[in-house]
């Protein structure tokens, strides 16, 4: 049987709505992330101390950029404690953990992520009085967590560990200032089918991040496999006078891609770089 043209728009028209809400379905977020990592506390909309910009579309899934902007600047009296980045669909919904404190200067955090299927992106920022805002980006993509890692594998494991920080020309003394640290790492999710041997490569990604100025903490992170290959974060620190910006990474390997209770400790990095206001 044959439907008329007014019957197919008017099914396209009761069954795109649907279509949209089933996709932002938030039952994840309600039923399972916040009593895993809000138990018992309450969150409020967080619009006038954080944005965060999406992509509404991804170009690729497994390298959505992303970018958290704070609407105050560090100081001791009141300054952001801890970004919490969540991907709701993800196979494992922590995009990471990072820590600021008031040598940060500012809360700001940037990088690329993988985006598995269409899905909210949340960013909950947790004040250092304890309280805890939210804001959210609703991101279609599809297959981030399966995309093959792109570059040859053997030559990305060769150039592992290496890091390279680029700063703000105009550095100021006593004023924010933006960095980069780009590391290089394959960061594999366990999802990943290599394309010669067909077989699925085990998850090896970096779970820990730190960066000091002159041995005091600038950003902590820990981090698992929606962050990107070759991870690239920008963020700011206060360069009070010359001295040291280091950053170390620790990476780690697990059976499987979505459980961390059998993993092995993998290797520690560092870099150094001096910095002269």
């Amino acid at each position: 049987m044959k439907l008329s043209k007014n019957c197919l728009f008017l099914l396209v028209a009761l069954v795109l709505p649907n279509l949209a809400y089933a996709a932002k379905d938030e039952t994840t977020w309600n039923q399972v992330l916040k009593q895993q990592f809000f138990a018992g506390k309450t969150i409020q909309k967080g619009d006038a101390i954080i944005q965060l910009t999406t992509p509404k579309r991804a170009e690729d899934p497994a390298l959505v950029p992303i970018k958290v902007t704070a609407s105050l600047l560090q100081t001791k009296e009141k300054y952001i404690k801890r970004i919490l980045l969540l991907i709701d669909k993800n196979p494992v919904p922590l995009v990471g953990e990072f820590e600021f404190t008031p040598d940060s200067g500012k809360a700001d955090i940037a990088m690329r992520v993988r985006v598995n299927t269409y899905s909210y992106i949340r960013a909950i920022a947790e004040m250092n009085n304890g309280e805890l805002y939210m804001v959210k980006k609703f991101v279609k993509a599809s297959g981030g967590c399966s995309a093959p890692i792109g570059a040859d594998y053997d030559a990305a494991m060769q150039r592992l560990g290496k890091m390279k920080f680029r700063l703000d020309k105009n550095i100021q003394n006593g004023k924010p200032t933006m960095a980069q640290l780009l590391i290089s790492h394959p960061n594999v999710t366990g999802m990943q089918m290599d394309q010669v041997t067909r077989f699925t490569r085990r998850a090896h990604f970096i779970k820990q991040i730190k960066v000091t100025f002159n041995d005091k903490p600038i950003l902590t992170a820990k981090t698992d496999i929606a962050i990107s290959s070759d991870p690239n974060f920008r963020f700011y620190f206060v360069p009070s006078e010359k001295g040291e910006l280091k950053a170390e990474f620790t990476d780690t390997s697990c059976e499987s891609p979505v459980s961390r209770s059998v993993c092995q400790s993998g290797k520690t990095y560092t870099k150094a770089y001096t910095v002269s206001p």
